[in-house]
């Protein structure tokens, strides 16, 4: 696999600080970019799209990939729950010479980094406080008790990987989180 691109936007946090919704932004913001849709083994939750939000696989398919070397980047997340960027995401969007965006995990985002050096800028969402963000996953209602205990560790834990990122956004005032970022794309894709 050819690891020269131009460029492109990884964009990571723990769950609930608010990439997904930083990223939507950048991309009805700037139609140079593209959204990589990543491959899960997770289950699909209501509103969801296959293709969309997610290629939807089922572990064994998603082992498949990774035995055939068609992923960018994956992880199981949690036992049996796998995450991946398909290599064919990023060729389809580079072919179309947009830029491609990425809304990953922690360590993913920084396993797209390693690969693409400098092409890559690499984008910390980071919540105001802990307690802030345990606030809003609790609010969002969608894991068990046990399961949002599970992601509260993980959180914890991806907190720590901040200074491995190109910049950091603190996301306390949503209005302002989306400035910065704008700001941060159009530098680094020379809109400015």
């Amino acid at each position: 696999m050819n690891h020269t691109a131009s460029r492109m936007i990884i964009v990571s946090a723990p769950s609930g600080a608010g990439k997904t919704t930083i990223v939507k932004h950048l991309l009805s913001t700037f139609p140079q970019l593209a959204f990589s849709v990543s491959a899960t083994s997770r289950k699909m939750r209501e509103g969801e799209k296959d293709g969309r939000e997610y290629y939807f696989l089922t572990s064994d398919e998603f082992r498949l990939m990774i035995e055939q070397q068609k992923l960018l980047e994956w992880q199981e997340v949690y036992p049996g729950s796998y995450y991946g960027t398909p290599v064919s995401e990023v060729e389809r969007m580079i072919s179309g010479h947009r830029y491609p965006v990425f809304d990953v995990d922690v360590v993913g985002g920084l396993n797209i980094k390693k690969l693409y050096g400098d092409a890559a800028l690499a984008v910390f969402i980071r919540p105001p406080s802990y307690e802030i963000l345990e606030k809003r996953l609790r609010l969002r209602a969608t894991d068990s008790e046990e399961s949002l205990q599970k992601r509260l560790d993980k959180v914890k834990w991806e907190l720590t990987f901040e200074q491995h990122f190109d910049r950091v956004i603190v996301n306390d005032k949503l209005e302002d989180a989306l400035q910065q970022a704008e700001m941060l794309i159009r530098e680094f894709l020379g809109l400015a």
